[in-house]
């Protein structure tokens, strides 16, 4: 069939298109879009999890490394997505790693952050999780220096177990609407602590975390954590006892050094005797149980908004990796 006129025309201006394209995609060093990958055989996984990871197309070596780790009836690839950690992976040039929860071993697929036998050093999930980070520091040659650990819920939880019981593997740790560390075992069960919070002065919170690493003399991981004010899930006070407990892991004194608002939220940042940053909340207004994240393409803006990712115009993920350093 002969082309039409019009067609004629258009041909030579789609070849010109496509042959750019192929141009743009095959231009050396170009990093296309990476995919979420599954990583098995990476050590005896004693906490039976299962481990997922993002590593950027073309990522260098001495790149930093993020633990993401999922709220209940999440999964790994939800989570990476929703947060905007992925998308911040992209960005900034860091890889993710993905813990994911198996329904055998908790049939909301939550993180056990309660269970003694999960939350100590060498045991349990806490165990795998740090196998994890070992296995992705070597597949990538990560900075060892500069690997975080952050999730929400159940997730954030387990966050506050690793930065207790592995401190030397963690800068830094963000937790989003999480609990302190052995916070369960001070309450007396999990519900008491997410519904109440526990009664302990600074210092016992603070020995809670001390006598997860016997020996360890620092550095301990800094702590950034978002909270809810409408959270009915994990009330806020438990943000404020995760104040309390690491301020005092750090020598530093519970009265903020800086109150402030970002983008609208109060904003508070503790810092130690050297002047150093070393807890900083946000206080999300009005939020309830879940991951903040601002949709959309500007410089500050990440996540995409689902069950428990809310979008009240402030992205955690954002946050926590300036506070890191990542971008």
């Amino acid at each position: 069939m002969t082309p039409t006129r019009a067609a004629s025309r258009r041909i030579p201006v789609l070849a010109t298109l496509l042959v750019a394209l192929i141009a743009v995609f095959l231009t050396p060093g170009r990093a296309t879009a990476a995919s979420l990958q599954e990583v098995t055989g990476f050590g005896t996984n004693p906490g039976a999890l299962r481990m997922f990871r993002y590593v950027p197309d073309g990522l260098p070596a001495g790149r930093p490394v993020v633990v993401a780790l999922h709220g209940c009836t999440q999964n790994a690839s939800g989570y990476g997505t929703g947060s905007g950690w992925l998308q911040l992976a992209d960005r900034w040039g860091f890889s993710v790693v993905l813990p994911q929860q198996q329904t055998a071993n908790n049939a909301s697929s939550c993180f056990n952050w309660f269970r003694s036998g999960d939350i100590a050093r060498g045991q349990g999930e806490a165990a795998s999780v740090a196998q994890m980070v070992d296995r992705q520091l070597a597949d990538v040659s990560g900075a060892s220096s500069r690997v975080y650990v952050t999730g929400l819920s159940a997730g954030g939880g387990m966050t506050a177990v690793m930065m207790a019981a592995y401190p030397e593997k963690f800068a830094s740790g963000g937790i989003v609407a999480g609990l302190p560390y052995e916070c369960a075992q001070a309450a007396g069960s999990p519900y008491v602590c997410m519904y109440v919070g526990a009664t302990q002065t600074p210092k016992q919170w603070g020995d809670r975390v001390r006598a997860a690493r016997p020996g360890h003399t620092g550095p301990w991981p800094t702590l950034v954590a978002f909270q809810g004010t409408a959270d009915y899930t994990v009330k806020p006070v438990n943000m404020t006892d995760l104040m309390r407990q690491w301020t005092d892991v750090h020598g530093a004194d519970q009265t903020a050094d800086v109150s402030d608002s970002v983008a609208g939220y109060p904003h508070q940042v503790f810092r130690d005797a050297g002047g150093r940053a070393v807890v900083e909340t946000y206080s999300v207004t009005g939020m309830g149980h879940g991951q903040p994240v601002d949709p959309g393409s500007g410089s500050e803006q990440c996540g995409s908004a689902g069950a428990y990712v809310l979008d009240v115009n402030l992205c955690a993920a954002y946050r926590m990796g300036r506070a890191w350093g990542l971008g």
